[in-house]
């Protein structure tokens, strides 16, 4: 497999993996905890090319200081996860700058990890989202429905005997793996728009949960199709290209629900018989 088709596959998984966990990101409104999770997983990135160890590694091991660091920020009275992922988001990008400052001949080239560099992905990168993929289908098939429980009813689902910080603890795995394994594609600055948008464009367009979790993994992937194409054809990076494309699928799944909420409206009164008016003669 060559290195193109080797980041079309990646794209594929990504794009998929992102979709369909950005679509409990969007309705577990977890939306700002994740771009504060992609921006402050950058200095592990920059320490691990300090170290010479693996980035997605440095990344993910301070992912998991970072979601341990915001849950005792957001049980401190009078703040909250808002208040903790703000926080985090500017230090931890800070850091990172700080740190790539001070290491100016890195053997690593990490602006990539900005902005994403999907034509240097490995297989053993392909072969981590695959295995990411495949854990997030089998987590959401199996515990799909006490997921939606606690996402739509928090105290029913308390109330029915179920606990609701092991589902909380599964999406945040979920949203962290996501993020490490997207940092290759899109980078860190990007990745929330590869997570959000699919998953909210889906929102737009979709009936039920169920077809939500279909339809974001099925634009996500898309999103990562289109941007690596268009990458090679404009000469432009393909981090950017693919978080625009899913903007722009966002966009146009808006268009179209507003069209047809605009036509329903007509359709109706088309329906309905007309007005008969009787006038009384005197």
């Amino acid at each position: 497999m060559g290195y193109f088709e080797q980041a079309l596959l990646a794209a594929l998984l990504i794009g998929a993996l992102s979709g369909l966990v950005g679509t409990l990101v969007v309705l577990r409104q977890r939306t700002f905890f994740a771009q504060a999770l992609t921006h402050a997983t950058f200095p592990g990135a920059v320490g691990a090319a300090i170290l010479g160890v693996s980035i997605p590694l440095g990344a993910a091991v301070a992912s998991v200081f970072i979601v341990g660091v915001m849950t005792m920020i957001g049980r401190v009275k009078r703040q909250g996860n808002q208040v903790a992922s703000g926080i985090l988001l500017t230090a931890g990008f800070a850091l990172g700058v700080l740190l790539q400052g001070l290491n100016p001949s890195l053997p690593v080239k990490v602006d990539s990890y900005l902005v994403g560099s999907i034509l240097t992905v490995t297989g053993n990168d392909v072969a981590l989202v695959a295995s990411v993929l495949a854990f997030a289908v089998l987590a959401i098939v199996f515990l799909g429905k006490q997921i939606m429980f606690s996402t739509f009813d928090v105290n029913g689902f308390r109330a029915a005997g179920y606990r609701e910080w092991p589902i909380e603890v599964l999406t945040l795995v979920l949203i962290t793996a996501t993020v490490v394994t997207a940092m290759p594609a899109v980078g860190a600055i990007l990745a929330i728009a590869l997570i959000a948008a699919p998953a909210a464009a889906a929102r737009l367009v979709s009936r039920t949960t169920t077809q939500m979790f279909i339809i974001a993994p099925l634009l996500g992937a898309l999103a990562g199709l289109v941007g690596v194409l268009l990458s090679r054809s404009l000469d432009v990076a393909a981090g950017p290209a693919i978080a625009l494309t899913a903007v722009a699928l966002f966009l146009l799944a808006l268009l179209l629900r507003r069209l047809v909420s605009a036509r329903l409206p007509r359709e109706a009164d088309a329906r309905r018989p007309p007005r008969i008016s009787l006038r009384l003669m005197s």
